[in-house]
């Protein structure tokens, strides 16, 4: 794990949306079944839908610019 971009006790003052979609998650945590991704420095989340429609972009770690 990267310490200058993954910060396990990070917490979250809004509701965690979906980057790709805007799907809003039902807690201030993101839940366990979504992506996180690291792009540009920005830490982004993507739902469980979202993530399973590109998974092969996802594993072939494009960026979701790319999707």
């Amino acid at each position: 794990m990267d310490e200058e971009t993954h910060h396990p006790a990070e917490t979250f003052t809004d509701h965690v949306v979906c980057a790709r979609c805007g799907t809003t998650a039902k807690s201030d945590v993101p839940p366990p079944t979504w992506l996180c991704s690291v792009e540009n420095g920005r830490r982004q989340y993507f739902c469980d839908d979202c993530a399973r429609a590109h998974i092969r972009a996802v594993e072939s770690r494009l960026d979701s610019a790319w999707w």
